[in-house]
């Protein structure tokens, strides 16, 4: 793909961000996740292989030739980076302090990681003109092991509880509809639960 080609794609996605910019996103991601060849087997006792693979899990090892399962987390996180907002950026948006900002996500009203550069706050968690309705009820079910990508990719997944108009809604969708934050919140418990 040319640099013209990807300053298209990513244009028409909405991202402000040049090809380099992006693809130093990637790369980061990219190195940050598991070996490029893992052997799931690896990481479970001789007793959990057993059992997951009597369940129909394949532990075998990355094969050469096989589709990289993670290329598209690699995109997701590099997406979730890019669209992120700093602190200041969170801080202006609200019209309240940096101060403000730090407090809400130490209290779980808003949600983040730390990057070399500071905080980085998913730009799902806030509207045109401030926070997602109800956002603090649902943050503060959501397990504390639970990633920022985890919790972006469930904000944003149509769920089969949530309906508008006869569809199936994102829980984003949801709040921002004005639906009850405890429905959500009760599905945001479960994030990291197998099912």
């Amino acid at each position: 793909m040319t640099t013209l080609a990807l300053e298209n794609v990513l244009a028409k996605a909405g991202l402000k961000v040049n090809a380099s910019e992006f693809l130093a996103l990637v790369e980061d991601a990219a190195r940050r996740l598991s070996p490029p060849n893992p052997d799931p087997a690896h990481y479970f006792s001789p007793d959990q292989r057993g059992t997951l693979a009597d369940v129909g899990l394949d532990l075998s090892a990355h094969r050469e030739g096989e589709r990289d399962y993670r290329a598209r987390t690699v995109a997701e996180h590099a997406v979730l980076a890019d669209s992120a907002l700093t602190v200041q950026d969170a801080a202006a948006r609200l019209g309240v302090d940096d101060s403000r900002i730090r407090h809400r996500l130490k209290e779980r009203r808003l949600t983040g990681w730390k990057d070399q550069g500071g905080w980085r706050l998913p730009a799902w968690q806030f509207t045109g003109s401030g926070v997602l309705p109800g956002l603090d009820v649902v943050l503060r079910a959501v397990p504390d092991d639970q990633p920022a990508l985890v919790v972006a990719a469930f904000m944003s997944t149509p769920q089969t509880e949530l309906v508008i108009n006869g569809k199936q809604a994102t829980p984003r969708q949801w709040l921002l509809a004005g639906g009850d934050p405890e429905p959500v919140a009760r599905l945001a418990a479960t994030l990291g639960t197998p099912v």
